[in-house]
């Protein structure tokens, strides 16, 4: 038995009507009020940080109708799965979840399993779900704060409940949350894109791009000083956009002249978009103490006719203007990317032209993909003609100039003393803390207080790996 409040639609999705964006301030209704009491719930999460971000306020949604956070799966009474669509892997991985989770339904009837976030959004996806798999929640990127109610039926019907939106979006506030972390926090300041990319499905399954009032931004991030944070990492499919669609003359470089002003310690922020990465954002970046000198800047591509293709709408000399721009005002800055290997017909001279930009601009670390089908894209239509086996070649050959910019990008740093923000144990040997230095280098260090956790620490980097850097805890 099902009860489908709404399905998503593509068609839906395409649209882009230009209307006014509802901010909804979320308010629990009475009648849910314990309807987790004596429940704990688990939430799998993957994809992008800004899923990371969404989970934390399902969390605290949950957390406040009475469920408590089980440490094993198998212990919980709800699990949820905030999924992703950007690659098919990704897909994969929700399918082999959701079979282990079929025996333990079998073991306990009265566990419900949910699929929310960007995966529900794409129709085929959506129907092999509901058609194809036990689960009885399904709910998108557009209304998290509805979670108590998709609960409440799907225990009062026993039907699989339905509810994916295919809006142009709005945005939450006030919703609670459950941080991850007490030093670090992530600070969505908008949704969506408007940039459609002809291989990505985002801008189908988060809506259109649209901005959190700053006012609201700031009072998170003071709040978030007040509670201890050190560092927070700004979130948005397009950062570099924030404020356009406000229609006001206030960008994200305003913003992070108005965060540094707020006491946080780091700021980060991603993802960015080369094209709309302008002057005042880097000079934010040169003029603000908290703001840390690394950018995470996607490019995709080194080739311009494929990045014409891809509707990215900047070229490889446009890419390289502003990466050196970066430079010449941040000295030192430390700039990691995205690159795609094996879109549709990519040639053997368009692949060397993103090596060379690679060298270029100096990586120091990227992450790097084949290029995967999305249902719904224009780049889903292309036909292509290069195979699998020089896509990976090619993918292994680009790995390898990676890495050296990775190492690269730790030795420069042996003999110096960084500060690190520490965020643990670590896993690379007993009596060892590890956190990030200002570049966002992972570094490890011999030490085994526990009260460092959370502070940030001078350390001298005495060795540089491919991965890391270790080094030793300054007196």
């Amino acid at each position: 038995m099902k009860k489908v409040k709404a399905m998503p639609s593509l068609k839906e999705a395409k649209l882009r009507r230009n209307l006014d964006v509802e901010t909804i301030h979320y308010k629990l209704n009475d009648k849910y009020q314990n309807l987790g009491k004596g429940k704990k719930y688990y939430i799998y999460t993957y994809g992008c940080q800004g899923n990371e971000a969404d989970s934390e306020v399902m969390a605290g949604i949950l957390e406040g109708i009475g469920y408590v956070e089980a440490i094993d799966p198998l212990d919980a009474d709800l699990v949820l799965l905030n999924t992703c669509a950007i690659r098919e892997n990704a897909e994969q991985r929700i399918w082999g979840v959701l079979g282990q989770l079929k025996g333990r339904k079998r073991d306990n009837p009265d566990l419900l399993v949910g699929i929310c976030g960007c995966m529900p959004q794409e129709e085929s996806a959506a129907n092999k779900i509901i058609n194809s798999y036990d689960v009885d929640i399904v709910f998108g990127t557009h209304n998290r704060d509805h979670l108590p109610e998709l609960i409440y039926d799907a225990y009062m019907t026993k039907a699989k409940v339905v509810e994916v939106l295919s809006n142009e979006g709005n945005i939450l506030e006030d919703a609670p949350k459950h941080r991850k972390s007490k030093h670090k926090a992530w600070v969505s300041i908008m949704y969506g894109c408007d940039e459609f990319c002809t291989y990505c499905i985002v801008p189908y399954t988060r809506g259109r791009e649209r901005s959190r009032s700053k006012d609201d931004i700031i009072k998170e991030v003071e709040e978030l000083v007040q509670e201890g944070y050190k560092e927070v990492t700004l979130l948005g499919q397009n950062v570099n956009a924030y404020g356009k669609d406000l229609g006001l003359d206030y960008t994200f470089g305003d913003l992070l002249y108005d965060l540094d002003k707020t006491g946080i310690e780091r700021i980060r922020y991603t993802t960015s978009h080369p094209r709309d990465l302008d002057l005042k954002t880097m000079e934010a970046m040169r003029d603000c103490r908290s703001v840390m000198p690394h950018l995470h800047l996607p490019v995709q591509s080194g080739d311009n006719d494929i990045l014409k293709i891809m509707n990215r709408k900047y070229t490889h000399e446009i890419y390289m203007e502003k990466v050196n721009k970066l430079k010449e005002l941040v000295p030192g800055i430390s700039i990691t990317t995205d690159i795609i290997v094996g879109f549709p017909n990519e040639t053997e001279e368009q692949f060397l032209h993103t090596l060379d930009l690679c060298h270029e601009a100096g990586f120091e670390g990227a992450f790097t993909f084949i290029y995967s089908k999305r249902e719904g894209t224009p780049a889903a239509r292309m036909v292509d003609h290069t195979s699998d086996e020089e896509k990976k070649e090619r993918l292994n050959r680009l790995i390898a100039v990676t890495n050296e910019g990775y190492l690269k990008g730790h030795e420069r740093f042996v003999g110096q003393v960084v500060k690190v923000l520490v965020d643990g144990e670590s896993k690379n040997g007993d009596g060892m803390m590890c956190g990030y230095s200002e570049h966002n280098k992972l570094t490890h260090f011999k030490s085994d207080d526990l009260s460092l956790i959370g502070k940030i620490v001078n350390v001298k980097v005495t060795e540089a790996k491919t991965w890391f850097m270790i080094g030793e805890l300054c007196e």
